[in-house]
């Protein structure tokens, strides 16, 4: 839904910060209770499915779909419960600055534009949290966007339906926090999708000869952050 900014970009803004292969070093990130980096990822027994880039938790009652583009690429995972979803999708940021705050204006300009009444919940449990509406079959429903700035990478956390309501979406808000990010070292351009993968022993529909089931958000108003 948000596009993209077109200003000229700098040739520093272009790729995310790695450092010189020969002099690469592995600062320590700063203590967190959630979602992990994989450099601090806890000693725990969650139960996770490994996506590559990212691992999220599949104990509970969240069932965990994938939602893959034409080309069946997995773009994103989304974690749907009775009453509501959460989709999560890994994006490249630069090293040492955040991008959740200019992203999170761009989602409110797109709500904005579609009648989604943007506010912002300034005390979340992630921080300051983009609270609004999006269209849907039969009228509209609530959307909550939480984002999570990494050492290189930006988690978006885009929660919908009953999932959206901050005092009801303890198991997805526990979910997030479980989830772990595998960045890897490949540079890739800022806010450029980090690909994910099937986990282990998956195979999509279409692989088979059959037609591949399409992402259920990837045709929404959502479609970049």
């Amino acid at each position: 839904m948000a596009p993209r900014r077109r200003n000229k970009r700098t040739d520093r803004s272009k790729l995310d910060a790695t450092p010189p292969w020969q002099e690469r070093v592995r600062e320590e990130p700063p203590p967190t209770t959630g979602p992990f980096d994989e450099r601090d990822a806890p000693d725990d027994d969650v139960v996770r499915a490994d996506l590559g880039a990212i691992r999220v938790p599949v104990a509970g009652d969240l069932e965990l779909r994938l939602d893959v583009n034409e080309a069946q690429q997995v773009v994103a995972a989304t974690l749907a419960g009775a009453t509501g979803s959460m989709q999560l999708g890994l994006f490249a940021a630069p090293r040492n600055e955040g991008i959740w705050d200019e992203v999170r204006e761009e989602i409110a300009t797109s709500l904005r534009e579609q009648r989604g009444n943007p506010r912002e919940r300034p005390d979340g449990p992630f921080g300051v949290e983009l609270l609004g509406t999006i269209p849907a079959e039969g009228g509209r429903v609530p959307v909550r966007f939480v984002g999570v700035d990494g050492p290189r990478w930006f988690l978006r956390a885009m929660l919908v339906g009953g999932a959206a309501d901050p005092d009801k979406s303890g198991a997805y808000e526990q979910a997030l926090r479980q989830v772990v990010v595998v960045r890897g070292t490949d540079p890739l351009p800022v806010r450029e999708a980090v690909p994910l993968r099937l986990p282990k022993d998956v195979v999509l529909p279409g692989s088979e000869g059959g037609e591949a089931e399409p992402s259920a958000n990837g045709n929404g108003p959502i479609d970049e952050f």
